[in-house]
């Protein structure tokens, strides 16, 4: 059955926004030749990418830490499969920052050799769901949903860009062994954010002084991220973003789906989720007031 939404096509079993990316182009990606010295950001959309790829932005650039290169993200750490501005990648000085929103199958296989780093930031699927209800009113590419309960059953059926949320995760955590891999959860980042620099920062081996850190921390706090133009997608042309709709950082929050989701939505998230979630090494945190357990110790053991 064909997903509700006309403006997603699917490539070995994976939706993709039709005219943002291409099978060609995809096919091309299995061979994309991976530096050891690459770091990617790998995430399910909506889970934080823009927050982890500033944030290793401003740990990886100093010129990105010190406002000296007014360089967007967007250019700094491009999307390996949307590449819309055809940054040419082969030719980037290193170290690149890439992100990517592949399950594991469908990223180069160079990746696999587990010497290029990556950073895969998740975040608990019902604040997930919530804010990419709320992106695809921004998003031009792709069709808006008439309203929340059609969405939320997209969602769930996985009839959404990069299909379903849980084989997404599952086929990372799955085969975490085969890569480089560090997991850090959206809700420890909210927590204690140094923490969480710090410990990119020692995955990527880069040694930071403490007023450096503490620069990176300031600067990747949402707020002013939000006011960042570099950071905030401001800058993105109007033929794929249109900011009149709303704003493409909203509330950087934990527990917002609870302003959206009504108790009979929840319990059914609920009994479609809950079975193959309990069979994940991750504590999911559902509301700001919990304490998020720290998961990236107890899954990347291979980094040890």
């Amino acid at each position: 059955m064909e997903p509700v939404d006309e403006s997603l096509y699917k490539y070995k079993g994976l939706y993709f926004v039709t005219g943002m990316s291409s099978p060609e182009n995809l096919d091309s990606l299995d061979n994309f030749e991976i530096r050891d010295d690459d770091i990617f950001v790998i995430t399910y959309p909506k889970s934080g990418t823009i927050w982890t790829q500033n944030i290793v932005s401003l740990i990886t650039y100093e010129g990105h830490r010190d406002g000296t290169e007014n360089i967007t993200l967007i250019d700094r750490a491009p999307f390996l499969e949307y590449n819309m501005f055809h940054v040419d990648l082969p030719s980037r000085p290193s170290p690149r920052v890439i992100c990517s929103h592949l399950p594991y199958y469908l990223v180069p296989k160079g990746l696999r050799k587990r010497r290029a780093k990556i950073i895969y930031v998740l975040r608990n699927p019902k604040d997930i769901l919530v804010s990419s209800y709320h992106f695809h009113k921004v998003l031009v590419k792709i069709e808006t949903p008439k309203d929340f309960n059609i969405f939320f059953e997209m969602f769930l059926a996985g009839k959404v860009i990069c299909s379903s949320w849980l084989d997404h995760i599952e086929g990372w955590s799955a085969h975490k062994g085969d890569f480089n891999i560090l997991f850090l959860s959206y809700e420890e980042m909210k927590k204690d954010l140094r923490s969480s620099v710090l410990k990119i920062c020692n995955f990527l081996g880069r040694e930071l002084t403490e007023k450096e850190v503490d620069e990176v921390v300031y600067k990747a706090t949402f707020d002013n991220m939000k006011v960042d133009s570099r950071a905030n997608y401001t800058l993105m042309p109007p033929e794929i973003l249109d900011f009149s709709k709303g704003r493409f950082l909203r509330k950087g929050t934990v527990g917002d789906w609870k302003n959206h989701m009504t108790v009979a939505q929840s319990e059914r998230f609920d009994c479609v989720f809950k079975e193959r979630m309990e069979k994940l090494p991750f504590k999911f945190c559902w509301d700001i007031q919990e304490d998020p357990e720290p998961i990236s110790s107890s899954v990347d053991e291979n980094n040890v």
